[in-house]
């Protein structure tokens, strides 16, 4: 668990950790992910806001990068989490 030991030590709210926790465990090998809001807020038991302002504290304090990604149609499709 060395990964956490800097976000632990950081000033993160313990929603931020808990949302880090939970990328990084469904990331692949380069560190990427694409859960709805709506996922991470239901396996989580959070609210879709605690998530969202989860999300705006890891990527404050550079520990999440987020990109949002677009259908072909030109929708909106799930955001694409890369953790570090």
């Amino acid at each position: 668990m060395s990964y956490l030991s800097s976000l632990y030590a950081g000033d993160v709210p313990h929603r931020a950790v808990v949302v880090y926790r939970y990328l990084k465990d469904r990331a692949n090998k380069d560190g990427t992910c694409y859960p709805s809001i709506g996922t991470i807020a239901n396996d989580l038991k959070l609210s879709r806001r605690t998530v969202q302002r989860a999300i705006t504290d890891l990527e404050k304090a550079g520990y999440l990068q987020k990109e949002q990604r677009w259908r072909e149609n030109g929708g909106k499709s799930s955001l694409l989490f890369t953790v570090k």
